[in-house]
């Protein structure tokens, strides 16, 4: 029986949706689910290396947030604008989204706001809405880092603060390009890392930058007609052979994201059933009835509704059994979305 986008409906409460970080990263609560009869407990955060053995691997998503929205003006006729840079295409040269997308068309010139020296000029226009940009600067990079804003989710509605510069960022973010954070990776603080590091676990790190489609909504009632976007990662030979020791030892991979998941999911040799490193974009579509094939413990944050990545979620257990745990979460006020609490899968 194929499945329906609104098998995947659920109501929340907009009060439940967090518009920011708690005081402390660890303070999350974190609800654990038994993969197998759906049973459920809401513990804290903290608890989380209790989960874990010194066998097991735990796997990160190494992206790294740029402040990728920029402001600025029309040079023709001084209207405002915004860019949001998505990738890099060569040096100076960036996909990107603008507003107002229906006055921007090839051929026009923003100026910065905060630099009107730096001038982008609008190349072309792609059938997805994005457009190719052109800097007069190469170093796109750096200039996102002084004057761009954080690019909060839209269901975060209020503007980005100073604070978020490290907050809607890992502490082990490392790899630039990302548009969106890992969410389940912002709850760890350096001191968990190290109660995980001295029980002996293996820590092992992806790179997948998440885009726009994140948050895209599926548009089709049939699940499987869906198209899913592109997104580029890297597994690297040293994270493959981690993950392969560990599953020939007999240990779990945990993974901390729904991102790491498609990534591990992208590099399964089936033949040889071990990962194999690799770079590229990937454009899997992870929903029931899939069964992941490397993954075996998920922690991940509470998603939308009728969104991919909760249908990633349910290939880890029932689609029943998910959206129960998602219920008791708002009965217990949970908090939910990026800035919110999590769910541990076991």
């Amino acid at each position: 029986m194929r499945m329906k986008v609104s098998d995947f409906d659920y109501e929340l409460p907009p009060e439940l949706i967090a518009q920011h970080p708690p005081n402390e990263r660890k303070q999350a609560r974190m609800l654990v689910m038994d993969r197998s009869n759906g049973n459920v407990r809401i513990k804290s955060f903290t608890d989380f290396p209790e989960h874990v053995s010194a066998e097991d691997c735990v796997v990160f998503n190494d992206t790294r947030v740029i402040p990728a929205r920029l402001f600025g003006h029309r040079a023709e006729t001084g209207g405002q604008a915004e860019i949001l840079l998505l990738e890099e295409l060569s040096p100076g040269t960036w996909q990107c989204m603008l507003r107002p997308g229906r006055r921007l068309r090839p051929g026009s010139r923003i100026r910065l706001n905060a630099d009107p020296e730096v001038v982008l000029s609008v190349e072309s226009k792609h059938e997805d809405g994005t457009y190719t940009v052109s800097f007069s600067v190469e170093n796109v990079l750096a200039l996102a880092e002084d004057y761009g804003h954080m690019p909060l989710p839209p269901y975060v509605r209020r503007s980005d603060t100073s604070r978020d510069r490290d907050r809607y960022q890992t502490v082990y973010a490392n790899s630039p390009g990302g548009i969106a954070a890992p969410t389940a990776g912002l709850h760890f603080t350096e001191d968990i890392l190290e109660q995980l590091r001295a029980k002996g676990v293996s820590i092992a790190t992806i790179t997948l930058h998440p885009g726009p489609g994140t948050f895209r909504p599926v548009e089709t009632e049939d699940v499987e007609q869906h198209d899913m976007h592109e997104e580029p990662y890297e597994l690297s030979a040293e994270t493959a052979e981690t993950i392969n020791t560990t599953r020939q030892e007999g240990g779990r991979i945990i993974a901390v994201g729904t991102t790491t998941v498609r990534v591990l999911e992208s590099c399964v040799d089936t033949e040889h059933h071990q990962i194999r490193p690799g770079r590229g974009r990937t454009d899997l579509f992870l929903h029931p009835p899939y069964k992941p094939s490397v993954t075996d413990v998920l922690l991940t944050n509470f998603h939308l509704p009728r969104s991919t990545l909760l249908m990633l979620v349910c290939t880890f257990s029932s689609r029943d059994k998910v959206l129960n745990a998602y219920h008791q979460a708002i009965r217990e006020k949970m908090r939910f979305y990026s800035y919110g609490d999590c769910m541990l899968l076991v």
